[in-house]
C-alpha cells in the first residue's frame, strides 16, 4: 500500500480534466457536422428528438457556414470546459470531505 502524505487518492487534476473533456467535445463537435453535411434530413430527426421538438424542419433553416461552425465549436468546447470543471471541482470537494 502506498502512503500519500496530504493528498486524498481520489483528487482529479481540474484543469486536466476540463481539457480533455472539452477536447472529446470538439470531436463530438466535429463529427456532428460532418453528419448535417451528409445527412441533413436524419441530422434534422436525431436533433429533433433529442430536444424534444416534434417538427424541426419548420423551426430551422440548415446552412452550414464557416462562422458558423467556428462560433458554434467555440461555444462548445468553452461550455464543456467550464461544465467538466466544475465537476472536477467538485468531485475533489465531496473527496476532501469525511
Amino acid at each position: 500500500m502506498i502512503k500519500v502524505e496530504n493528498k486524498h487518492y481520489c483528487q482529479i487534476n481540474t484543469q486536466g480534466f476540463a481539457l480533455a473533456t472539452a477536447g472529446v467535445m470538439a470531436i463530438i463537435y466535429l463529427l456532428c457536422t460532418l453528419v448535417v453535411a451528409l445527412w441533413p434530413n436524419l441530422a434534422l430527426q436525431l436533433f429533433g428528438s433529442l430536444i424534444h421538438l416534434v417538427n424541426l424542419e419548420k423551426a430551422v433553416d440548415i446552412r452550414l457556414t464557416s462562422a458558423g461552425f467556428i462560433s458554434g465549436l467555440l461555444q462548445a468546447v468553452i461550455y464543456t470546459y467550464i461544465g467538466a470543471w466544475l465537476v472536477a471541482w467538485l468531485h475533489n470537494k465531496f473527496c476532501q470531505a469525511k
